[in-house]
Order: structure tokens, then sequence, then C-alpha cells
């Protein structure tokens, strides 16, 4: 964490109208995987400049904002969320000026920047934990970190029985002769940081300062939830593997302590001229649980993973519908939704894949850009495209993958290089390959290839985010369910607005509510009533 470069202040964020609400209550946030969408110098990862240069195709999708995935200096063993250094770039996708022409650029075109922060753990090749592994048990550098004697008659077992999210024990032992051993909830190039100590909240605070003054619009913050461990650090008293996204109560996850972090936070942003922001990837057991992470002192805005997980069903949609609005509601934040993002299969095949699932995922978009406050779009998903199953394990890097009794390790699946243009691989991502092979298939659903096709989900989606921006109805506000309906079909009114989906895999019957605006399939009417095919979504404009 050593501060090497000093940034260049840039150009202020673009401003909320006047009279509008926050612009983050109902942004439309586009995430980009830095390594999977464009590479400007040929070898065949993704960088800075590459996604510069492409932004302009962002302005004209129509999202308000980007969320950059870890860029840092990183020995990449996850990705990059592990992190050596968290004031440098890595060379691999540019450096330090890259990074402040990238803002720059966004916000001459309108565009917001979010950066990931990765605060619960660092990488083992930062100085920090190099320092501890040559420190003395109890040292200063040690207390930085969560070291622990281990257990049995000589130090031969873990401290605790905690199971990393990647598989197998979150402990690991040190190859110096005092036998500690050092937590680590991911990998074990992944050591978790000890934020009781206030030398970790302090470096945190100027970190976040240094990419604040660079002009960043606020942080997308890694295991918000994971932060604090219970005192002590319990047994869970059971064998479990750990999962970041789950319902389970576990002594290192959403604990109470993690809060004062957050309004920390919240007060330094809030220092800033400007809206600037922090969203949590959280998880926690309930939605009331969530709600604790956006209160009005805390982050503006958690991710709803319980949206993300909601099965193909109108009830169970419904139910976690009201639930998301109810709990964010009761502390005045604004719900968020989400339908993929880097870490999860893509939602066109987690609805079944091919056709049917196609289908779904176009109706599903157009359900969560309907619904109130922001929505969160993975890249890629407004090309339609599928998760990519059948990778050769040779070319493989998710750290779960390789930990036998981990995770499915399939999260290669959705960070393929994503299709710009053009009949082969690499599609147009860069001048060379790709670090990840490409489907042969993914011709057909390139930028390229979809642009001007009013059929296609890229225009599904520009539609869609035209109409969002020009119907006062969405974004954040009020909503109300329609009973008028049969059951398996989602029916609500927002302020001059109604959204109808049939979930069911037969068409239904349906009083026209409205003038039609956008459909993910043609329609039928007869008289006042309309053909609703199966798994379609409608938005009608009431006058």
């Amino acid at each position: 964490m050593t501060q090497n470069t000093t940034p260049v202040t840039t150009q202020a964020a673009p401003s909320t109208p006047s009279g509008q609400d926050s612009w983050w209550r109902h942004a439309v946030i586009y995430q980009i995987y830095v390594r999977s969408f464009a590479d400007s110098d040929g070898d065949g990862i993704g960088d800075l400049r590459g996604a510069r240069e492409r932004l302009p195709y962002l302005a004209e999708l129509g999202v308000d904002a980007v969320w950059l995935t870890p860029f840092y200096a990183s020995p990449q063993a996850d990705g990059g969320y592990d992190v050596a250094d968290y004031r440098a770039v890595d060379p691999l996708f540019g450096d330090l000026q890259d990074a402040d022409d990238l803002v720059r650029e966004a916000h001459r075109l309108g565009l917001r920047v979010i950066v990931d922060i990765v605060p619960n753990h660092t990488s083992d090749r930062h100085a920090w934990f190099r320092e501890a592994l040559g420190d003395r048990p109890g040292g200063a550098a040690r207390a930085r970190y969560h070291f622990r004697p281990g257990r049995g008659a000589h130090g031969e077992l873990p401290p605790n029985d905690w199971e990393s999210v990647f598989g197998g024990p979150a402990w690991t032992r040190t190859d110096g002769g005092d036998g500690e051993w050092y937590l680590h909830l991911f990998a074990p190039e992944q050591p978790d940081l000890n934020w009781e100590n206030p030398e970790v909240a302090a470096e945190f605070a100027s970190i976040l300062r240094f990419w604040l003054d660079l002009g960043v619009d606020g942080f997308r913050v890694d295991v918000a939830h994971g932060m604090v461990k219970a005192p002590g650090l319990p047994d869970i008293g059971r064998k479990e593997q750990a999962k970041l996204i789950g319902a389970q109560v576990l002594p290192f996850f959403d604990q109470d302590g993690v809060h004062a972090i957050h309004r920390s936070w919240r007060r330094l942003l809030d220092s800033y001229d400007g809206e600037r922001i922090g969203v949590a990837e959280a998880w926690a057991p309930t939605a009331e649980r969530l709600a604790l992470y956006v209160r009005p002192d805390e982050l503006h805005q958690a991710f709803n993973f319980h949206f993300l997980t909601c099965p193909w069903d109108a009830a169970e949609m419904r139910e976690v519908i009201d639930a998301s609005l109810e709990s964010t509601g009761s502390v005045g934040a604004p719900a968020t939704w989400v339908l993929s993002n880097h870490d999860v299969v893509r939602h066109t095949t987690r609805y079944g894949g091919g056709e049917r699932g196609g289908r779904r995922a176009r109706a599903a978009a157009l359900l969560m850009l309907a619904l109130p406050g922001s929505a969160y779009v993975y890249q890629g998903e407004e090309l339609g495209l599928p998760e990519v199953v059948d990778l050769p394990d040779a070319v493989r890097q998710d750290p779960a993958f390789f930990r036998g009794d981990g995770q499915d390790g399939t999260r290669d699946g959705c960070r393929v290089p994503i299709p710009w243009e053009g009949a082969e691989a690499p599609y147009g991502f860069g001048p060379a390959g790709s670090w990840l092979p490409q489907p042969a298939e993914w011709g057909a659903l390139s930028v390229a290839a979809q642009s001007g096709d009013p059929r296609s989900t890229l225009e599904l989606y520009r539609s869609a985010l035209a109409l969002r921006r020009r119907l006062p109805g969405l974004g954040d506000g009020p909503m109300s369910w329609r009973t008028d309906v049969p059951e398996g079909v989602l029916a609500f009114s927002r302020p001059g607005f109604v959204c109808t989906l049939n979930t069911l895999g037969e068409e239904v019957e349906l009083p026209v509510p409205g003038r039609p605006v956008l459909a993910t399939a043609p329609l039928e009417f007869t008289g006042g009533t309309v053909r609703l095919p199966a798994e379609t979504c409608v938005w009608w404009e009431l006058r």
C-alpha cells in the first residue's frame, strides 16, 4: 500500500440535473470486467486504454455509469482481487495515466466511474504481508493480519474449523520456524486483514482519498460483509463449505462491526464535492440484514443477490421484489437489481439456456429495468451472451477450480472476452487472441452483428434504456402490483406506466393496459385484449 504515485485531479463528474433525485438512486451501472472487455495492445488481455476507447459504445447504450473490476498491481492469483499495491495500476492493464485518461473521457461522455476496492484481504505479495512473514509472533506487522498458533500437540492443526470460500481450510501455516497460521477466507494468496487494527483503517482511508482525488465517483466494496470477524474467531462447530452468496450464518460474515467501517467511509465520501458513492458487495441471510448496509449514514447501495438467485417463478419473483423494496425502503435507500456478474453463471444459461434461456433473459431484463431503483448490467448481457460451459481445463484460471473440495470453479465461463465484430475470434476484442477462448458461434452475437437489428437483444437494451430516461415513471419511485392478471403473470403499475411479465410456458390473454412501447416478442391484439406470448415482458405507456 505504499504511496508511490500521485494522481492528477480530473474534471468533475456529470452533475445531477436540477430538481432530480440523487443520480445513484435511479442509475443503470455497467460492469466492465477489465481483462475481458477490450484489449488495446494485442496481449490478449483487456486493459484500461481498450476500455476507454469503447466508452462511446456505453454512452450510446444509455447507461449512467461504469464499474471497473480491479486493475491494481497484482500477481493475478484471483483475477486481480489479490492486490499488491492499491495505488498502482498493474502493467497488464496500463498505468496510472491510463486510469486518469479513462476517468476524464468517461466524464466527458456523461458517464460516472466506480472502481473496485478490496478491503477484506491483500495479496500475499503485498509489502505488509511480506513484512509480516518475517515478523515474530505477536509483532506489529503480523497484527495487521490474522496470525494464530495452531492447535494440536505441535501446532499442526488449523486454529479453528473455518473453511475457505474457495475450498479447504481457511488457514495456511507459515514456513517460518514459529509454525503460526494465517487466515484467508479465499485463496491462500489472499490473507485477510485485521480491521481491529487502526493501521488498517487509516491506510484504507488514505487509499480511498487517493482515487477520489483522481476523480472517481465511488467504490464497489468487495466482500463488504466479511471485513470483521467474531471475537475470538470461534469454531463453527461443523464442517461446512463457506459460500460467498448464501444464507449461512457464519462468524466471519455479516458481523455487526462492519457497519462502523462503512459509516466512516460514508463520512469520507460525503466530504468530497459531487455525489461519490459506496456500493456494498454484501451478502446477508435476510433482506432485513442487508438493509443495514444502506442506512442513511452508511453505504449508498448494496447488491441484491436475492433477486439474482431467484428462480424463474412468478410467485418467488414477487416475494423477492416485495422483500427487497420493503427492506431498503425502511431505511430510505433505493433497491438495486442485478441478473449477472463476474462471479455467477450468466442468466441466459441459468434460465435454461438455448432459445428458452434467451427468451427468459430478455424478459427478465425488461422486468429489472422497470423496477424502482438502480440496475446493474454485466458486460455482454446486453448481447444475450450465454455461459461458456466447455472451456478446456488447461485454460481455466478460477482458483476455486483447482481446489478439489471447493466450489464448482465455473467463474471463468462468464469471463470470456465479449465479441465486438467480425465472424472469427477474437471478434474485435483486440489485435490478437483472447486470454480465454471465445465460442465459434459468437460472431452472430457481436455488437456489430446486432446493431440495427430491431429483433436483437442489444437493440432491446438500447430501447429500454432510452425509454427509462424518457418515461418519468421509471427509475426510483413508487410501484403497485396489479391483480387483474392470471397466475404466472406479474404486472405492476408505475406513474404513467405498466409492466407485464408472462413467466408461463404458454401464451395468456390480458386486457390491454395501455399503449405498448416495448416488448420482447411480437404481440397479437383482439379488440381490447392482447395475447402475451410465453415468457414475454411488455412495457405499456398510459395516456
